[in-house]
């Protein structure tokens, strides 16, 4: 059965570069099989160079603009709009070049391969109900 999830009905992680709503999961959501949530990476900030062995990944950028790469090559500017296959195995990072958050969506497939977020050192958890704040970087 479908069931309309709400922002406010997941936790939210964050991180030293953003933050991470996964909506549908399939720990977290009965009869799934892909895992979907929308990311935020902060100005400047980024995921950096890593793969997933096991699954695929599709990104939709929201807004915002960044830089791309695939596979080790040079990377790429992204902008609203863009999609961004990211097949099996194949090293990728994402950098926000902007003033504002860069925003979009990821979808895994299989689901399951964003847990490997959990063990990073930066990783926290804000329960659900709870609101993650942005904070000024005082310099």
């Amino acid at each position: 059965m479908s069931k309309n999830i709400q922002p406010n009905e997941v936790s939210t992680q964050t991180f030293s570069w953003g933050i991470i709503k996964w909506f549908v999961t399939p720990d977290h959501t009965k009869g799934a099989n892909v895992s979907f949530g929308e990311v935020i990476l902060f100005p400047e900030q980024g995921v950096e160079r890593h793969n997933h062995p096991d699954a695929e990944e599709v990104l939709y950028v929201l807004s915002g603009e960044g830089k791309q790469m695939l596979n080790d090559e040079t990377p790429f500017t992204v902008k609203a709009g863009d999609v961004i296959h990211i097949p099996k195995g194949v090293y990728h990072h994402t950098i926000n070049t902007g003033w504002e958050p860069l925003r979009g969506l990821s979808i895994m497939n299989p689901g399951g391969a964003e847990k490997i977020l959990t063990s990073a050192s930066d990783f926290h958890e804000i329960p659900v109900g709870q609101i993650a704040t942005f904070r000024r970087n005082e310099s």
